[in-house]
C-alpha cells in the first residue's frame, strides 16, 4: 500500500478519465462508458493498493491485475501512462498499428499488462490460475480482477468462481463493475444477474457491496480485507454509473462504445475537471 490521500486519489481519478477520453477522442474509437464507471476502482488499485514497480513490470512478486472487461482498457492505459510504464507520448496512439495501446489489452505489446483480455467471461479464469500459482509457489502477491456485470452472464465466470472456492484462494480479490448496462441495453432486460453479491457469496466468496464511486468506501474496503487470510476469495460488487462524470454519457447505453465529437469532447473534459470543484 502506498500513502496517498483520498483527495489526491479523487484528483487522480479525474486525470485518468481525462486521459482515457483524450485517447478515445483522438482515435475516434473506444469505450468511454465502462472506462468511466471503472475509473475510481482502477485509481485506488494502481495508485494506492497494489504492490507494483513500473520500472520492473515483470517483477515476479508483484500484485497482478486482470481487466476481464478488456474493452475498457483506455482507463487501464491511462493508469499505466501516469505511472510511467509507457512514455506519455503514446497517449496519441490508441488502436493504431504498432501501438502498445491496442483495442484490448495485449501483454506482448504493453508493459504492465499482466494478461491479454477481451473475450468476455474468460478473465476470472486467468485470475484464478494466477492466484493458484501464487498459492502453490508460496508467493505473497495478490490477484485483483475486474469483471463487468454483463459478462457475469457468462457461465465460465461461475466455473472460475467454483474453482476459486475449491482451492481456497484468499489471495484473489474480484471487483464487479455493476453499472447495469451492456452494449444492447440494461442487464436486467437482457439477462438478469439477480443479486451478484449473494451469488458470489453462494459460491464461497467473502462478499461486500459498495458505492464504486465513493473513494473513501473503496479505500476503507481495501484496508478491511487486505490481511484477511480465511481461505475464502473476496468479491466486492460496486454500484457504478456508466459514463460517470460526464452528464450526457451517464446511464446512456449508446456510450458503451462510441467516441465523442469535438464539442462533446470539450464539454466532457470541462465537466470532469469541474467535478473536482463541487
Amino acid at each position: 500500500m502506498k500513502p496517498i490521500s483520498i483527495e489526491k486519489l479523487k484528483r487522480k481519478a479525474a486525470e485518468l478519465r481525462q486521459t482515457a477520453l483524450t485517447m478515445i477522442y483522438e482515435a475516434q474509437s473506444g469505450h468511454p462508458g465502462g472506462s468511466f464507471s471503472a475509473a475510481d476502482i482502477v485509481t485506488a488499485l494502481y495508485f494506492r493498493e497494489m504492490n507494483i514497480d513500473p520500472s520492473n513490470p515483470k517483477w515476479e512478486d508483484r500484485d497482478r491485475f486482470v481487466l476481464s472487461k478488456g474493452h475498457v482498457c483506455p482507463i487501464q492505459y491511462a493508469a499505466l501512462l501516469h505511472l510511467g510504464y509507457v512514455p506519455f507520448e503514446n497517449i496519441h496512439t490508441l488502436r493504431k498499428y504498432g501501438s502498445p495501446f491496442q483495442g484490448h489489452p495485449d501483454m506482448k505489446k504493453c508493459p504492465g499488462i499482466d494478461i491479454s483480455t477481451g473475450s468476455l467471461g474468460q478473465g476470472l479464469s486467468c485470475a484464478v490460475g494466477m492466484a493458484l500459482a501464487g498459492k502453490r509457489d508460496g508467493k505473497a502477491y495478490r490477484v485483483f480482477a475486474m469483471l463487468g456485470d454483463g459478462e457475469c452472464q457468462e457461465g465460465q465466470i461461475w466455473e472460475a468462481a467454483q474453482t476459486a472456492n475449491k482451492y481456497q484462494l484468499d489471495n484473489l480479490v474480484v471487483f464487479v463493475d455493476d453499472n447495469n448496462l451492456q452494449i444492447d441495453g440494461t442487464c436486467d432486460e437482457i439477462m438478469p444477474n439477480l443479486d451478484l453479491e449473494l451469488k458470489f457469496k453462494a459460491f464461497g466468496f467473502d462478499t461486500k457491496r459498495i458505492d464504486g464511486h465513493d473513494m473513501r468506501q473503496i479505500v476503507d474496503t481495501l484496508d478491511e480485507i487486505r490481511d484477511v487470510k480465511n481461505g475464502k476469495p473476496k468479491c466486492i460488487v460496486c454500484n457504478t454509473v456508466k459514463g460517470k462524470g460526464v452528464s450526457f454519457m451517464e446511464n446512456v447505453c449508446g456510450w458503451h462504445g462510441a467516441a465523442p465529437k469535438e464539442a462533446e469532447y470539450k464539454q466532457a473534459m470541462e465537466e470532469i475537471a469541474g467535478g473536482l470543484k463541487s
